[in-house]
């Protein structure tokens, strides 16, 4: 009960420094007539208009911080969240659409971003507020291509364990919006986006699928994880010829580096996964434990690196390597699950399930895997708890951890338990956090 409950303030503390809102604070500050976002400041006397336009998870609460900032100079704007995400703005627009899978609300919302970004002049501002969710929530299909379509193959890129780079490849080549799209209608006027990282690295063309920022994938990318994965056939046509038809150079790219359409945008990134991990390392520590960060950067298939976190858990309670207990080692990143079975969860809570059968029978060991967003696939937990005794307590329940994990099922596995980890939404995403204590 000890390591539950130090795990649980541990991930708390991470939840913390990723908050949306303290992370704008952070980055962005007026002094009078003069706003400074990152190392640059803008002076706002010649500033006719500023809107305020984003999406994802956090956006609400992003934009909020920029109403605190900004007061009465904020012209108007938009905000695309997911369904329960939204906040009462004074005079920004919220949106609630679909995550993962985009709907016709999505559709609506990201088709008033673009008017609003078409309206911007040159002497106006505009900042764009974007974070996890936001490719997903701003669906905006290229013509002829439909919703459903649009839909369908996001469905398949998931269930097949594409990445979250490979994802956004095809989302922006199919899409009216992302991949640089979004400020080359807002040209000539001068774009601030500001980005809660929820990607691994950093990567401005990938995080939300870069609607401000020059990309660097092409169509031939998009054809090749089609074919990688299976899908070219599979995918609707119009998805398909599109795609074929961007490859022969008969539909335009994405904008790339030197468009002129990038010429006053400005990106400044205002949170990620290594802050959250930096801040439970500190908790760890704060509470008695050597913490260890492993890594960042973690990704692949869900079950498998669980195995690998289970194996490094166990070598540090036997022999102190690679940290010698009480021991807090910390992995951040994001995993990715191959549907194989019709249950329910998240790769959060797969995780833990993986992790669960190797931990099995050793004392003093603790694993809690979850998504900062609070939301871990499609359910109302964030995540799991994983200890030496899981499986056991599962088998006095007549329940085989080895069924629920072929069935894709954790989240079934959990709850009887009582070891899912409920936040409800926090209203940001810089990825997931795995801790792993040791006594």
């Amino acid at each position: 009960m000890r390591l539950r409950k130090d795990a649980l303030r541990i991930f708390r503390a991470a939840l913390k420094a990723a908050d949306p809102a303290e992370a704008i604070h952070r980055h962005v500050r007026r002094l009078g007539n003069v706003l400074q976002a990152g190392a640059r400041k803008y002076s706002l006397k010649g500033v006719r208009r500023i809107f305020v336009l984003g999406a994802g998870k956090a956006s609400a609460a992003m934009a909020r911080a920029l109403e605190d900032i900004l007061g009465g100079r904020i012209t108007g704007g938009l905000v695309a969240t997911k369904y329960g995400h939204g906040l009462p703005l004074d005079s920004i627009e919220v949106c609630e659409c679909g995550h993962p899978v985009p709907d016709q609300a999505g559709v609506e919302g990201a088709q008033r971003l673009a008017r609003l970004a078409a309206e911007a002049q040159e002497d106006d501002l505009v900042l764009v507020v974007i974070s996890g969710g936001a490719s997903a929530l701003t669906p905006f299909p290229a013509p002829p291509i439909s919703l459903e379509q649009k839909q369908e193959t996001t469905r398949m890129l998931l269930e097949c364990g594409a990445n979250i780079h490979e994802i956004n490849t095809v989302r922006k080549h199919i899409s009216a919006i992302k991949g640089g799209q979004l400020a080359r209608l807002a040209a000539p006027a001068a774009v601030i986006t500001l980005v809660l990282s929820d990607v691994i690295g950093d990567p401005l063309d990938v995080i939300g699928s870069g609607p401000t920022v020059p990309d660097s994938s092409t169509f031939p990318d998009a054809s090749r994880i089609l074919d990688r994965y299976g899908l070219t056939a599979r995918v609707p046509r119009p998805v398909s010829e599109r795609i074929g038809q961007g490859v022969l150079g008969r539909v335009p790219d994405t904008p790339k580096p030197g468009d002129p359409v990038f010429r006053r945008a400005h990106t400044v990134i205002v949170g990620s996964n290594r802050l959250a991990v930096d801040a439970a390392a500190r908790e760890a520590k704060r509470l008695g434990y050597k913490p260890l960060v492993l890594s960042t950067l973690i990704e692949g298939e869900a079950r498998e690196v669980a195995r690998v976190h289970a194996a490094i858990l166990r070598e540090a309670r036997r022999s102190g390597r690679p940290a010698k207990p009480p021991a807090c080692i910390i992995s951040g990143g994001e995993t990715t699950v191959t549907i194989r079975g019709d249950g329910k969860g998240g790769r959060n809570q797969e995780f833990a399930l993986a992790a669960a059968s190797d931990l099995a029978g050793v004392e003093g060991v603790l694993m809690l895997c979850g998504g900062t967003d609070g939301t871990d696939g499609p359910t109302d937990a964030a995540g799991a708890i994983a200890d030496g005794g899981t499986i056991a307590r599962a088998q006095a329940m007549g329940m085989a951890a080895m069924d629920y994990l072929q069935r894709n099922d954790s989240y079934h596995f959990f709850d009887p338990l009582g070891d899912l980890v409920r936040t409800g939404p926090t209203r940001t995403n810089v990825m997931d956090i795995c801790l792993m204590l040791a006594r």
